[in-house]
């Protein structure tokens, strides 16, 4: 899955803590950790891995806990954000680092990078946020009919079974269809599609959306805690899923964000328009580095809201 003969990609299975995360890695030098989205793995991410190598930063994307080629814990329960957000400070540590340059996360990635910027503040230095609110917008978005209504999904999945059996009806048809509308090609489509056709490789996805409705319900989400590092929110206007006026993180817990919207792009991005998100994202990476090559934590300077 290489983008660019001159990039290798090295591939290896990590013990993260309570499970084993399989990740992909290119270049050398101050580390990025790519954290992918529902219901993708680690290949959403193989254009910024080979521009990042490029660029001089040590690019790592796992498949999350429940996808792909990692582990695949079985009970809703084993999904809880905040048993992944310490597989992402365990998947540092397994890399050998003491802190990441940036963590960058797309939808599912996001919110995990959300939450994991409040609860591990030490282990990162920039965040990198792709079509995904922060836990405050979504939690406001969902109290109106608008967002409601697209994030029909996430109710269906409350159901044990079915939404597993709708997914994978005629290879994925829905899914395939819906992409395609979204502007993703047939090569990202089909390299989904092989992705989730593991066994039990769409339940461990499903289980997220489960785990955060049986929390929220019960009373069990942490509540936010300031961001003091540097922000930058990616955000594709054509998003089907959530709407635009979410993009905007609340300014007093988060201080130091800058927006960027592309209108022109879908949920999809990273993948629907990579050159620019690769352009935005090492720009940003770039910004505050230090002379010997690693991310500054001092915060960046203003930001576009």
């Amino acid at each position: 899955m290489n983008e660019a003969s001159d990039v290798e990609l090295k591939e290896r299975r990590l013990n993260v803590g309570e499970v084993e995360l399989f990740t992909v890695e290119a270049g050398e030098g101050p580390l990025v950790v790519l954290l992918h989205g529902f219901p993708e793995f680690w290949g959403s991410w193989r254009h910024q891995l080979s521009a990042l190598a490029r660029a001089g930063f040590r690019a790592v994307a796992p498949d999350l806990r429940g996808y792909h080629r990692s582990d695949k814990p079985r009970g809703v329960s084993a999904y809880s954000l905040d048993k992944l957000t310490g597989d992402v400070a365990g998947l540092i540590r397994a890399l050998g680092e003491e802190r990441a340059a940036a963590v960058v996360g797309h939808d599912w990635g996001g919110a995990i990078a959300w939450r994991f910027a409040m609860d591990y503040p030490k282990l990162f230095e920039q965040l990198v946020i792709m079509n995904v609110p922060h836990p405050v917008m979504m939690e406001k978005g969902l109290r109106t009919l608008r967002q409601l209504v697209k994030s029909w999904y996430m109710f269906f999945f409350q159901l044990p079974a079915v939404p597993e059996a709708v997914f994978r009806a005629g290879n994925f048809r829905m899914t395939r269809e819906s992409w395609k509308r979204e502007g993703l090609t047939n090569e990202d489509i089909q390299r989904l599609v092989e992705a989730l056709s593991v066994p039990d490789g769409v339940t461990g996805p499903m289980n997220y959306y489960r785990s955060a409705m049986r929390d929220a319900a019960r009373g069990r989400t942490a509540p936010p805690l300031c961001i003091e590092h540097p922000v930058l929110v990616i955000w594709g206007e054509l998003d089907a899923y959530l709407g635009k006026e979410l993009a905007v993180p609340p300014a007093d817990l988060v201080p130091h964000a800058r927006v960027e919207f592309l209108p022109d792009a879908s949920h999809w991005v990273q993948n629907h328009r990579p050159e620019r998100v690769n352009e935005l994202l090492i720009g940003f990476l770039r910004q505050t580095r230090t002379s010997q090559g690693h991310v500054a934590t001092a915060a960046a300077e203003g930001g576009t809201r």
